[in-house]
């Protein structure tokens, strides 16, 4: 009876840390560099403009920056629960048309105010304070592309 007590605890605990191994690498924090997916409507989102590199950074400081295809901008954001607050987001001022302008005017809109987030492993989606807007951002891998 011992013996086999001693070995079902030995196969939870390493069961248990082997599940803890495999579930280490999930972030549960908006903080780091994501890349622009899809933007606009809730219900039908428009993917991200192609061959347009976009990068959104939320840092651990409270500061978010980035570039979705035209102006650069950057500001402080809070989070608290399942909500991001943006604070006033400031950009550079060239004008931008086509899709690129249209997901840099709503991405810009979606970060105003309080905005609601669902974080599903290394996908991002945050929705306008009027619900009318999404903002799918994939997290960019820590691991750098040759």
């Amino acid at each position: 009876m011992k013996k086999t007590y001693l070995v079902m605890l030995s196969v939870l605990v390493i069961s248990g840390s082997l599940l803890a191994a495999c579930t280490g690498s999930a972030s549960t924090s908006v903080v780091g560099d994501w890349r622009l997916v899809s933007y606009g409507s809730p219900g039908s989102p428009m993917p991200a403009a192609p061959d347009v590199d976009t990068s959104i950074v939320f840092g651990a400081d409270g500061k978010v920056n980035g570039n979705v295809g035209c102006n650069g901008f950057g500001g402080d954001y809070t989070v608290g629960g399942n909500t991001i607050t943006f604070g006033q987001l400031v950009s550079t001022l060239m004008f931008c048309e086509g899709p690129v302008g249209d997901q840099e005017t709503t991405t810009l809109n979606v970060f105003t105010g309080t905005a609601t987030f669902v974080l599903d492993e290394d996908t991002l989606t945050i929705t306008s304070e009027d619900g009318s807007a999404v903002v799918v951002l994939a997290r960019k891998s820590s691991y750098p592309s040759y």
